[in-house]
């Protein structure tokens, strides 16, 4: 499936930093990149259309969506390997839709600079966590029961908040939730580098584009969740 130039490694320099990129890695970056493209541009083909916005919010359509969501997460998680690449492609374009059709409210509930400063910040974030999880020497597997238990916290204190409506939680619950996304980055960047790096992933033709769509939904999660806690703290609403 690679080409001679994609059987290579391709080294490169951050800042002084010398990083190898695998082919595995390479395709990572892409899906995950189309996906955020895919998720954008429907989201502002939504918000655009008066009729496609009231069918968001209505609130069967929008739950209805994001337990879709959910399934299709869990679904690629668990079934990845025994999908052909092709179906575990199109469910991730899908996901990433279906993530559009959802966030397109973000587009009224705030202002185009929000959205635009907390796109900035995030793109900067991940990208400097990236370089981090590629380059530390330190194995942050030691860390993943406290992440796990961070990302349990983070969503009974969002859930709770629903209905307690607290301002100065939901500011501690984005704090927090931008911490924790922002190493995340790291960690997960860490395990698809180390994955990339098993010569025999990259021999099979077959698995290794479905590792690449699950380490770009990864990523991908990691980015997302990363902007929307970063819009929620300073996020402002239109005029």
């Amino acid at each position: 499936m690679f080409n001679s130039d994609m059987e290579r490694s391709t080294p490169l320099n951050l800042a002084g930093l010398r990083v190898e990129v695998r082919p595995l890695m390479r395709l990572v970056y892409m899906w995950m990149t189309v996906g955020l493209l895919v998720t954008a541009f429907i989201a502002m083909m939504v918000s655009g259309s008066e009729a496609m916005l009231q069918l968001v919010l209505n609130p069967v359509v929008l739950f209805g969506s994001i337990i879709g969501q959910l399934v299709l997460v869990v679904a690629l998680n668990a079934g990845i390997r025994r999908m052909s690449p092709n179906l575990a492609g199109i469910l991730f374009f899908v996901y990433a839709g279906l993530n559009g059709f959802v966030f397109s409210i973000i587009f009224v509930a705030y202002d185009l600079g929000s959205i635009g400063l907390a796109f900035l910040t995030t793109a900067g974030l991940f990208g400097a966590m990236t370089v981090v999880g590629f380059t530390t020497k330190t194995d942050l597997t030691q860390y993943r029961s406290y992440f796990m238990m961070g990302l349990i916290g983070l969503v009974i204190a969002m859930i709770v908040n629903l209905f307690l409506g607290s301002g100065p939680l939901d500011f501690v619950i984005s704090i927090i939730g931008v911490l924790l996304f922002t190493a995340l980055t790291a960690y997960d960047t860490q395990q698809i580098a180390a994955m990339a790096a098993d010569p025999t992933i990259e021999g099979d033709g077959s698995l290794a584009p479905k590792l690449a769509i699950i380490g770009a939904l990864k990523l991908y999660l990691d980015f997302i969740n990363l902007f929307l806690f970063l819009l929620r703290l300073f996020g402002s609403s239109p005029d």
